[in-house]
């Protein structure tokens, strides 16, 4: 399960640490939030105490009007659950009974100065791109006419050759080699190069290029929505392949469904002219024009008109 620590979100969102824990760096595992309005008032059903725990104005304002001896009641009811972390909007005060049940507790306290809303909205954007699913496929990602297409297909069966004369054509690399693809909602997959090999390729009988130095950093991108993947097999005569466009094949990653393309390889083969008008046809899919469907409905047409004579 993926996390994110208590220093990370620190440093990343810029917070103030009020009181750090004592139990090491806390996991965050949970990609949404909550406002402990209901639990200040005394009510736990449905707590979701996993969740990063946020207080604005608004609950503020309803602490300020309990009693001192009921305010230390309430908060120490809300830091007696195992929750990551509590974060205080709008730069307000800490009040000595949320800073007391925190140093007892030992939960992290922590303070932005941003509003409330604008907060939630940027904590759970960041929950959810750190904690998004990831896995590392080995294949190429390039962006071809704004579609982001993965190449996979086994070992030296020529992803990185056709990625290279794309590139040459005015299209770019994201990855080469290993690909990084995290989803970041329930349809939507993006991928990346890691860190240590991003914008290189290899190229055997070449070796390892800087594509960026090599064409400029107009040739590359960091990230892309992965649309539409393409395997790359050598040619099989008994196998039968898709000529007509008319039955689509799918690929499940991370629970995703992408449309797939399978190309086969023979000599003379363009293979990224082929890959280029896949993008372009992948395209007219999208806008709701499918050539093989257009084609067969023309030849239903005039096989129904043959019949009527």
């Amino acid at each position: 399960m993926r996390s994110v620590s208590i220093g990370e979100l620190c440093k990343d969102l810029n917070l103030e640490v009020i009181h750090k824990s004592n139990q090491g760096d806390i996991k965050i595992t949970v990609n949404d939030v909550n406002r402990p309005g209901l639990q200040l008032t005394g009510f736990y059903k449905s707590f979701a105490y996993e969740r990063v725990q946020i207080i604005g104005k608004v609950e503020w304002n309803y602490f300020e009007t309990l009693t001192p001896q009921l305010r230390k009641q309430r908060a120490k009811e809300l830091f007696s659950y195992p929750i990551p972390c509590v974060v205080i909007a709008r730069d307000l005060e800490v009040y000595e009974e949320l800073l007391e049940a925190a140093v007892k507790f030992d939960i992290p306290l922590l303070r932005t100065n941003m509003s409330t809303t604008k907060f939630v909205s940027v904590l759970i954007s960041y929950l959810e791109d750190k904690l998004a699913p990831v896995i590392t496929r080995h294949g190429v990602l390039v962006e071809v006419y704004g579609i982001g297409i993965l190449m996979v297909g086994e070992s030296g069966i020529g992803k990185s050759e056709t990625a290279l004369e794309l590139i040459k054509r005015g299209h770019r690399l994201v990855a080469d080699d290993a690909v990084e693809i995290k989803r970041v909602d329930n349809s939507t997959l993006v991928g990346s190069a890691p860190e240590v090999i991003r914008h290189f390729m290899e190229i055997r009988g070449v070796g390892i290029l800087d594509v960026v130095q090599l064409f400029g950093v107009g040739a590359v991108r960091n990230t892309k929505a992965i649309d539409l993947v393409i395997e790359l097999e050598n040619w099989k005569d008994q196998k039968q392949y898709d000529r007509l466009g008319m039955d689509e094949e799918y690929i499940n990653i991370l629970g995703v469904d992408l449309p797939k393309n399978t190309i086969p390889i023979k000599p003379g083969r363009n293979l990224a002219m082929i890959v280029e008008v896949a993008a372009r046809n992948h395209r007219q899919k999208r806008m709701g024009f499918n050539a093989a469907e257009t084609l067969n409905n023309r030849l239903l047409k005039q096989m129904n008109e043959g019949t009527d004579k």
